[in-house]
């Protein structure tokens, strides 16, 4: 994998990449739709790659564990072949859903415990398998196994939880030396800076993280119900220390406007269930604000969804339509819904990497966040 730098905006930290991969080239900045078991709810792999125009995706190492196992993907030939996706794919190791499932699982030093959410029964993640299961998925960039501590904790716990990720990063790295790809293509180890939101502790994780010299690096532990404020300051400290000639990945975030805030921190890639589930619950991103669809305001409303951005996705349906099919629980809705909110997402990082690349990003984004945080 090689990342290159193409552009630095003189008006913040913001950066335009390339990270080139054995399936293809990511221009970041990236938001990369979540595709957790293998889709992106509701959307098709044909409008990921076409109307959407995706250079990535994600999916998700628990998940796709449990179902559909590793012996079919194994036998599918990895996830790419199993899902018919080209492009290149990221997997999360599965630490955060094991955080999340706080009543159903054991952290020791060896790994964690946990149980199915889909039939109880007992499973068992390591640094180890997590590499091994990741192996076998075939993912472009898989994440290192790392614990995600909960918000608020004291600091004893987050410096354990920190020191304990390391040395499962460690582990990480020692399997991915001893193992190959098994599908012919490189796979990147990224590692996760930990630390909740001690300065002390991020400053020390981050230094841990660098000195790895991975592919790339990821900043984890946020996004957990800390205030957008530590959420912002956590990510420049962080974004402050990781390599410079390093893509860097901000996990689970978020809003178009902390987006927009991250990527002038420095950051460069990005993934979020946010645009499919609000999509499913009839809310829009729009580049003029957010807007709820059951809403009645739209019942006669015959204009375009986003019409300042129309050119971004090809979808011709108006306000009052999208509005009558999520009253009467059509299906479609939620795929128009979900479609849009993808699209306006991607295009957002692409209008992004073009105002740094021309110098005017640092202007464009304080509009820009002013306008898509309304609610319409």
């Amino acid at each position: 994998m090689k990342f290159t730098l193409n552009a630095t905006d003189p008006g913040s930290a913001a950066r335009a990449g390339e990270l080139q991969t054995d399936h293809g080239t990511i221009q970041t900045p990236i938001f990369m739709p979540v595709g957790t078991a293998g889709t992106v709810k509701g959307v098709p792999q044909q409008d990921l790659a076409g109307t959407i125009n995706a250079d990535i995706i994600l999916g998700n190492t628990y998940h796709l564990y449990l179902r559909p196992g590793m012996d079919t993907l194994q036998k599918a030939g990895g996830l790419h072949k199993f899902m018919g996706w080209e492009r290149p794919i990221l997997t999360d190791s599965g630490g955060y859903q094991v955080y999340s499932l706080s009543d159903n699982r054991k952290i020791s030093e060896e790994g964690v415990k946990f149980k199915s959410h889909i039939d109880g029964s007992a499973h068992f993640f390591s640094p180890e398998n997590a590499i091994d299961i990741q192996r076998i998925i075939g993912a472009d960039i898989i994440m290192a196994f790392d614990e995600c501590p909960p918000y608020p904790c004291d600091y004893g716990y987050a410096r354990e939880s920190m020191e304990m990720t390391h040395r499962w990063l460690d582990r990480c790295i020692h399997r991915m030396d001893e193992t190959s790809p098994k599908y012919g293509h490189y796979q990147s180890l990224f590692p996760i800076v930990q630390g909740s939101t001690y300065k002390d502790l991020r400053e020390r994780s981050a230094e841990y993280i660098a000195a790895k010299a991975a592919d790339g690096n990821a900043i984890g532990g946020l996004s957990v119900g800390e205030p957008h404020d530590e959420m912002y300051a956590t990510t420049e400290l962080v974004c402050g220390i990781l390599p410079k000639d390093k893509p860097r990945y901000l996990m689970g975030v978020g809003t178009p406007a902390n987006l927009l805030e991250c990527i002038a921190l420095g950051v460069d890639m990005f993934d979020c269930v946010m645009p499919t589930r609000n999509a499913r619950n009839a809310n829009l991103f729009t580049r003029n604000g957010v807007m709820n669809m059951r809403n009645a305001k739209w019942i006669d409303d015959f204009s375009p969804l986003d019409p300042d951005g129309t050119t971004f996705v090809d979808l011709h349906y108006s306000k009052a339509y999208l509005r009558h099919l999520f009253a009467a629980n059509e299906l479609l809705a939620m795929y128009i819904a979900s479609i849009h909110n993808l699209g306006f997402y991607l295009s957002l990082m692409r209008e992004a990497r073009e105002r740094i690349i021309d110098g005017s990003f640092a202007d464009w984004k304080n509009k820009m966040t002013e306008q898509v945080t309304r609610r319409l």
